[in-house]
């Protein structure tokens, strides 16, 4: 995954489509190609790993005229990133072409059908299966093989399709991933964000689920996948060119955290099945070992320590085996006792943490197995791991973490049941109740943003603005939800905000409480609910107003909180995947509320890369 962009038209589609990709860049990649069809019919490719110099480089008095062409950046998945890898890839016939974000579920099993049958695949990703499946299809018609490809993917997609036998025409399809048309007089472009495009024209048509755009220079047809036609209106892009990197919002951390039921199907693809079977292919370098498994160490730092929290705990219930997290830059100071038997597992989110690498060393040296959970295909922690887990989330531009958070809390709660699978500790009904639970996690996530936003969660950082702090409490599985919540407002806000178990608070902390200090409770319902609800209580008789974030149906917090922020029921152990969002958007709007940077708060980068 990453980015997309396709013209067709009179102009030359060369410059057209890397000037698209130099606009794209702020997403992140990790390698960039172009497929071009020259005035003379031949299908011209070209793709490099690296950055977009590099590709341009190898471009140099070579690229063609062309009046139609496609063009992407990488964000590897499936496959590592070498020049093999990176996209356009090509059907056998050499007359196809597809370049594609997301992830397709169930291509191996087309990759094995289509070799069965006599396709060379070159390359390691999922995407090359989708442009020997439109090969099998074609008869004269690019998009109709489309379509017919397109019925037999599971999985999320962007893609974008061309042939050479019709050198004016563009397909494009989406299946919850973005995909943007854009029209002027005489041509016409494909984008998977508008700021690829908005340089050339203001005139857009968004593609919902499911659709299939079939682009000439004169205009675009839209269809569902069996050819019926669908009505889609154009829209006018009304803000800057700068603003467009961010798809329209006023920040990129907004963006993200709207992105993030995208980040949580994309985490989620390929390791829950239809069948609700949980299964992580990427452990197989240590599937061997986890029988013999005695505990299991998490190091991490920041939001990813929070999240790791959660998958420790996760760990202890679903495996029944001690698993504990540590803050990276205290572990290597105070290592527990190091060997075989223990199962280290690094969590970072650009994988260069430098106070997470260092500990993961020193657990390599003394002969743990190890595997990290990274957001960052070719990252320094994946050279220190037996075993990596990528997050899948999608490039985070935002220095304060947000959809990699929800995505680090289910990647980990997803590794803790393969873990427990492994030893024989997960049953088939705990395994079915949790991946339901883990696949429904996009909906809700995109529900319990929508509930904060119906509360008007923005008039209500704008109530609390003034508050001299806040005081986040939680207890089991909301505690380290408390404890994101309180870093995310102190990153962005500049206002003092702790968290704490709930527990604790009569033992220190409630003397801050007062009329000037919210309480923040996540009350989400758990076993533990009832022990919050007395906790909070202790807060309210000091004066202070509570805002809770609340289960669904919860037929008592109104009784105990002056401000509700409703999520929908989930497993427990999912609960901070939920929890978080609400909070985050009250972080968000407070600090828009104070003036402060958002994106950029002062004194913070986003990858800590000294220790």
């Amino acid at each position: 995954m990453c980015g997309i962009v396709g013209y067709t038209g009179p102009r030359d589609a060369g410059p057209i489509l890397l000037e698209g990709l130099r606009r794209l860049e702020y997403r992140g990649y990790d390698s960039a190609g172009i497929a071009l069809v020259t005035e003379d019919g031949d299908l011209f490719v070209e793709k490099k790993a690296g950055k977009l110099a590099n590709l341009r480089t190898a471009l140099v008095d070579r690229t063609p005229h062309a009046g139609i062409g496609l063009a992407h950046t990488r964000w590897a998945t499936h496959g590592r990133p070498n020049d093999e890898n990176a996209h356009p890839h090509v059907d056998c016939t050499g007359d196809i072409t597809v370049i594609h974000n997301g992830i397709i579920e169930n291509f191996r099993e087309l990759r094995d059908r289509l070799e069965a049958s006599g396709h060379v695949l070159r390359s390691e990703t999922d995407t090359e299966a989708v442009a020997h499946l439109i090969e099998e299809a074609y008869a004269g018609d690019i998009a109709e093989a489309t379509r017919a490809a397109l019925r037999q993917l599971d999985g999320a997609y962007a893609i974008a399709v061309l042939h050479r036998g019709e050198p004016d025409r563009l397909v494009g399809a989406r299946m919850n991933v973005p995909l943007v048309v854009g029209l002027a007089d005489g041509e016409s472009f494909l984008a998977s964000d508008v700021a690829a495009i908005h340089a050339h024209t203001d005139r857009v048509v968004f593609l919902e689920e499911g659709d299939v755009a079939d682009l000439r220079p004169t205009g675009v047809i839209v269809t569902d996948v069996t050819g019926h036609c669908l009505d889609r209106a154009e829209s006018r892009v009304t803000w800057t060119a700068e603003s467009a990197e961010k798809g329209g919002y006023d920040h990129f951390m907004l963006k993200e955290m709207y992105e993030q039921p995208e980040a949580l199907r994309s985490c989620i693809a390929g390791r829950v099945t239809r069948d609700d079977r949980i299964v992580v292919d990427e452990l197989a370098p240590v599937a061997g070992l986890l029988a013999g498994i005695e505990r299991v160490e998490l190091i991490a730092c920041g939001t990813a320590y929070y999240a790791s929290l959660v998958g420790a705990a996760a760990l202890q219930d679903l495996a029944g085996i001690p698993a504990r997290a540590t803050v990276g830059s205290e572990f290597r100071y105070a290592p527990p006792p190091l060997d075989g038997h223990t199962l280290v597992i690094a969590v970072t989110q650009s994988g260069e943490t430098a106070d997470t690498i260092a500990p993961t060393r020193l657990a390599r040296e003394r002969g743990c197995p190890v595997v990290a959970v990274t957001n960052t295909v070719g990252s320094a922690i994946t050279r220190e791991a037996d075993a990596a887990l990528f997050l899948q989330a999608g490039p985070e531009i935002a220095v304060a973490a947000s959809k990699t958070f929800v995505a680090q809390v289910t990647t980990l709660v997803i590794l803790a049941a393969a873990i427990s699978k492994a030893r024989g500790a997960l049953g088939r009904d705990r395994e079915r109740s949790l991946a339901r639970a883990i696949r429904a996690l996009p909906d809700d996530a995109r529900k319990a943003r929508e509930n904060a936003e119906a509360a008007d969660v923005a008039a209500l950082a704008r109530r609390y603005v003034n508050s001299r702090g806040f005081m986040y409490v939680g207890r089991g599985y909301s505690f380290p939800t408390a404890l994101e919540g309180a870093l995310k407002l102190k990153e962005v806000s500049y206002i003092h905000a702790e968290g704490y178990a709930a527990g604790e608070l009569k033992h220190g902390p409630i003397s801050l409480l007062d009329a000037e200090c919210p309480l923040v409770a996540v009350a989400t319902r758990s076993s533990v609910y009832e022990k919050l609800i007395s906790n909070v209580m202790e807060g309210r008789a000091r004066d202070a107003r509570v805002i809770a974030v609340a289960t669904e149906g919860d037929p008592q917090i109104e009784r105990f909180a002056d401000e509700i922020l409703w999520v929908p029921d989930t497993d427990e152990m999912l609960s901070p995947v939920l929890a978080i969002v609400p909070l985050q958007l009250f972080a968000y709007h407070t600090a828009v509320a104070r003036g402060t940077d958002v994106d950029q708060p002062r004194n913070l980068a986003k990858s800590v890369t000294v220790e």
